[in-house]
């Protein structure tokens, strides 16, 4: 199996190649019509690669930047695609098994996707809850999930390389930085929000600084997904939180060298703070918001649906005066 590299590289060569042979068909078209009306030595038919006005082709997307730099930046946007597909995948929105939408009515099920994908070689997420926190604290998380679709799809054996090349194509530090950073900002769900132009179909529980986080996919939303977000992730994440914090305290007042002690001390504040920030999101915004059991019509679309859930989504700056 090849490297997703050398996929990706295959992908650019044969978008270059339809933008030439694009290119070459409009100066034929061109070449033409100079010619119906007499005017070959009056007009230029030449049309610019720059001008061929396909997706994909890297001259006209970018056409201030030299070849090399198009090369990097298709990579990346080949690379972001791949990521939001992965993310589909684990939603049910797509199957590795089957072509096109396969969850994309409102109330869907996994045991819809199942009517439709019997032997699914990746499996939808099942209570259509992905948390993204900074750290390995859910087994089944954004990140944890997306290293596994990157195995299921492109086999174990360049797993590695593979994963490496994702992070280095999308500039990130880590994967799971792409996804959340320590300062709880989510450079996935920026990439979202603007790929759906402020009406995303993934909509992301965020605390107040982004120190807990959960996605889930709109089609497949109801009434007690809050509950969800809440009793089986937010308040599970407070459980292990504090008792990381428990041992930070014990092994601040141990034995340690004064180095391993102020380092635990320096956790032991920073989980404070963020047991606070869970606590008053928990207290004061998602226990209230899951006791509402919010009903949705999708036909109202997602500029009505989402500011239902403010203030525990993440804000979406300009969703109000977006046009439908």
């Amino acid at each position: 199996m090849k490297t997703l590299e050398q996929v990706v590289a295959q992908h650019r060569a044969e978008w270059a190649a339809r933008s030439r042979t694009q290119q070459q068909l409009e100066i034929e078209n061109n070449e033409a019509v100079a010619r119906l009306y007499g005017l070959e030595d009056e007009v230029s038919s030449h049309v610019p690669l720059e001008r061929v006005s396909l997706t994909n082709n890297s001259a006209f997307r970018w056409p201030n930047k030299t070849p090399e730099e198009r090369d990097v930046l298709f990579t990346e946007s080949a690379i972001v695609d791949l990521v939001s597909y992965a993310v589909g995948c684990m939603f049910g929105r797509y199957s590795l098994d089957e072509p096109g939408l396969i969850l994309a009515d409102q109330g869907a099920t996994v045991q819809d996707y199942l009517a439709k994908v019997p032997t699914p070689t990746f499996k939808p997420d099942p209570d259509n809850v992905l948390p993204i926190v900074d750290g390995d604290w859910f087994e089944d998380d954004i990140v944890a999930r997306f290293r596994q679709f990157l195995r299921t799809a492109f086999g174990e054996q360049h797993f590695e390389e593979n994963l490496r090349f994702v992070e280095e194509s999308l500039g990130a530090g880590s994967l799971r930085e792409y996804f959340i950073t320590r300062a709880g900002r989510s450079k996935f769900y920026d990439d979202h929000v603007k790929r759906y132009k402020k009406r995303p179909i993934y909509w992301l529980f965020s605390s107040p600084k982004g120190s807990f986080n959960a996605l889930i996919y709109m089609h497949r939303y109801t009434s007690s997904t809050v509950s969800t977000v809440l009793n089986e992730y937010l308040r599970e994440f407070e459980s292990k939180l504090e008792a990381n914090l428990q041992h930070q305290e014990r092994l601040a007042a141990g034995n340690g060298t004064p180095r391993e002690k102020a380092a635990a001390l320096k956790d032991a504040e920073r989980l404070r703070k963020v047991l606070l920030e869970l606590g008053e999101y928990e207290h004061d915004v998602l226990y209230p918001l899951a006791s509402q059991q919010i009903a949705i019509d999708l036909d109202d679309g997602v500029k009505a649906n989402y500011p239902k859930f403010y203030p525990a989504l993440k804000k979406i700056t300009g969703l109000e005066a977006a046009d439908e």
